[in-house]
């Protein structure tokens, strides 16, 4: 897949998800994503050509045991998209990212709950709610 394609197909999964693309370099096939709190990584992309698989790592010492499970996952049996290896890497930065520990379809749920959720924060802090 072109390196274009793959960058907009990032930008589509951040746009549900608490990460950013920070940076895409064509050149060496590289995406950079952050989140808050400091939660930081990289994906290296195979050129269309050549077999290799997509790499993932991190230049924190404190992200980098938590990719553990999206790196198994990569060098596990047959080719994977960077859409799978991006959700993998979500799943696994879930505790860094104070986010409960679900599968990963709910996250989406999760995060219109939590928009469903605000207006009633909202009233609670002014006193509104009396529980």
């Amino acid at each position: 897949m072109a390196f274009e394609a793959l960058a907009e197909a990032a930008e589509r999964w951040c746009a549900r998800t608490p990460f950013q693309l920070i940076a895409a370099e064509e050149t060496e096939r590289r995406m950079d994503f952050y989140a808050e709190p400091g939660v930081s990584f990289y994906v290296l992309c195979p050129e269309a050509a050549c077999g290799d698989n997509f790499h993932v790592w991190s230049e924190s010492e404190d992200c980098l045991p938590f990719l553990q499970l999206a790196q198994d996952y990569i060098s596990s049996c047959g080719k994977k998209t960077l859409h799978e290896i991006l959700e993998k890497v979500f799943k696994s930065f879930r505790p860094l990212l104070g986010l409960p520990d679900v599968d990963d379809d709910a996250f989406e749920e999760y995060n219109a709950d939590a928009e469903e959720e605000e207006p009633e924060a909202d009233h609670q802090q002014m006193g509104v709610s009396q529980q």
